[in-house]
């Protein structure tokens, strides 16, 4: 059996795709984190660099023209999000496992991209209530911008099928758990220190 490589989270907004590759990534110090590309401005905490890279509508536009990406979406209007490639093909020259945040869509572009390499994760929640919790609890967007992404969540949810497993968050624990078993299912074992 060849070891997946690239390990892809991908969830409505809410369902705490961040925390759970934060969670993955403590365990495990040798995996790297796939920074993206976004046209959208950074929230207060983020760091560019860090959590994203923050550029302007037109470099994004230009970087589609370059071939730059693996796969890019526009998310929201004029919100880019994209996997830049030579990190991609980094990982794969060294064998180094690489873990990625994306939205559904480009779960699933990525997962086609390199189908013998990835585990695409679905991160989900039992009822969009949930989600709507969290998204007003971050205090970080419009009733409009919030009400837009829960539009959207019900959409993506009925993509959850085309993934390799559904991650269930309800309750972080539970989330945490499976995934300490899915990773050693792909033989990574979770050593705690």
């Amino acid at each position: 059996m060849i070891k997946p490589l690239f390990f892809v989270f991908s969830a409505p907004s809410g369902a705490g795709k961040t925390t759970l590759v934060r969670y993955i990534k403590s365990l495990f110090d040798h995996f790297d984190f796939s920074v993206s590309y976004t046209s959208r401005e950074p929230r207060p905490y983020e760091k560019n660099g860090i959590d994203y890279f923050f550029v302007s509508e037109e470099d994004f536009r230009n970087k589609i023209k370059t071939d730059f990406f693996v796969e890019w979406e526009e998310v929201y209007p004029g919100h880019f999000y994209g996997t830049p490639r030579q990190p991609i093909l980094n990982c794969l020259r060294d064998e180094r496992v690489l873990l990625l945040d994306l939205d559904v869509r480009g779960g699933l572009a990525f997962k086609k991209a390199y189908p013998d390499r990835t585990v695409a994760l679905f991160v989900g929640v039992s009822d969009l209530k949930i989600l709507e919790q969290r998204l007003r609890k971050r205090k970080t967007e419009s009733e409009a911008k919030i009400q837009m992404r829960l539009e959207k969540a019900r959409l993506e949810m009925e993509q959850a099928v085309f993934f390799d497993a559904i991650v269930p968050n309800d309750r972080l624990e539970e989330a945490y758990q499976f995934l300490d078993q899915l990773m050693e299912s792909h033989g990574y074992p979770v050593r705690r220190s």
